[in-house]
């Protein structure tokens, strides 16, 4: 490591550098070689007393106005130019334009510190434009979400009105209009629960606990929804595998995890549960029979509001696997997926014996 004054040192030759001070150096000799011979000439001439005082002021005169000139042009071109071309851009980025661009002026092995600056610019803009863009598509798809439920909702309470439907017709009005919202509630508390977490209202709370034992519990909450699809489920885990992580949180994974699963799988299909314990980790995976997933969906299948059904035929609003995702990173986990088209998928979690959760 350089110690502070060499530091100090490189620091001076990178603002003086010997080129720049070997052309002021010769410029200030070539100046004044010519003064030195004009003052020869006019002896030499054997001018009068009064040129020869005036020619070298005009003479001066003339250099501190080509001095002050390029002074002027080079400061205009290094510094005022650019600095308006930001200021350009930062007023139409306040007014909601991310497109901006501004070109630096040198390539990229000779940057300068303005180059440097603007550059650092266009990679904020960018950054602002990303995020502007997900808010858009944040908001058009919490607004699709709560527009299909809430139109159900009104038309289904429309017929209600009616007074011809018989009790029958009218259970069936009710119980559709209950679903919807049971399908709003879940996705305002979706939007709760992943808002909090990424926001850090809601920290781990780490304790031991036996896993398996939750696995167990989280498969039982689903056994209507196998019979009902006589799915077959293939469960195998350790008897006991102690970890040191935050249960509620944990408990939300394997029940989207789960859900998921039992969802895209068909009637007669199969749904693996399987959980072993690694040197330093604890591995559970999830599988299905069901339609797999393209290349393009696994890509997105973390995002928010990302549905890889995209007629939404199937019930859920495409936060599930982004909230899964998240609780997973805070609490030292990882998950990962892979799928067949028309054979099912496989997600992935693997879980740290001892709780890493971050900081």
């Amino acid at each position: 490591m350089r110690s502070a004054a060499g530091r100090y040192r490189a620091f001076h030759l990178d603002q003086f550098p010997l080129v720049l001070f070997a052309v002021v150096w010769g410029g200030l000799l070539l100046t004044s070689g010519i003064h030195y011979g004009l003052l020869v000439l006019m002896d030499t001439l054997a001018l009068n007393a009064v040129i020869q005082s005036v020619v070298p002021i005009v003479y001066w005169m003339g250099m501190s106005l080509l001095t002050t000139w390029v002074i002027v042009k080079l400061t205009r071109d290094t510094y005022e130019k650019p600095l308006k071309e930001l200021a350009e851009a930062t007023k139409k980025v306040a007014q909601g334009d991310f497109s901006v661009y501004v070109p630096t002026m040198h390539t990229a092995d000779k940057l300068d510190y303005m180059d440097l600056m603007i550059r650092d610019f266009n990679k904020m803009v960018a950054e602002l434009g990303g995020i502007e863009t997900m808010k858009t598509d944040f908001i058009s798809n919490v607004s699709h979400e709560i527009k299909t439920p809430l139109a159900v909702i009104s038309n289904y309470a429309q017929m209600l009105k009616g007074r011809s439907l018989t009790d029958g017709e009218r259970n069936e009005y009710l119980d559709t209009i209950l679903d919807n919202v049971r399908r709003l509630s879940d996705l305002v508390m979706n939007i709760l629960k992943l808002n909090k977490i990424e926001n850090q209202v809601i920290k781990p709370v780490l304790q031991p606990y036996d896993l398996c034992g939750q696995l167990s519990e989280c498969a039982l909450l689903f056994e209507s929804a196998w019979d009902e699809k006589n799915l077959e489920l293939e469960f195998e885990t350790e008897d006991r595998a102690v970890i040191r992580a935050d249960r509620e949180m944990l408990e939300i994974v394997w029940n989207n995890l789960l859900s998921n699963a039992v969802k895209f799988t068909p009637e007669g299909g199969t749904v693996r549960l399987h959980q072993t314990t690694e040197q330093d980790a604890v591995v559970v995976t999830v599988s299905d029979t069901g339609c797999g997933m393209t290349r393009e969906t696994m890509s997105r299948i973390f995002e928010k509001f990302y549905q890889g059904d995209t007629s939404h035929s199937a019930p859920g609003n495409g936060l599930g696997l982004a909230l899964a995702l998240r609780i997973l990173e805070i609490s030292g986990g990882t998950i990962a997926v892979t799928s067949t088209v028309g054979e099912g998928s496989t997600f992935t979690v693997r879980l740290p014996k001892e709780g890493k959760p971050e900081a």
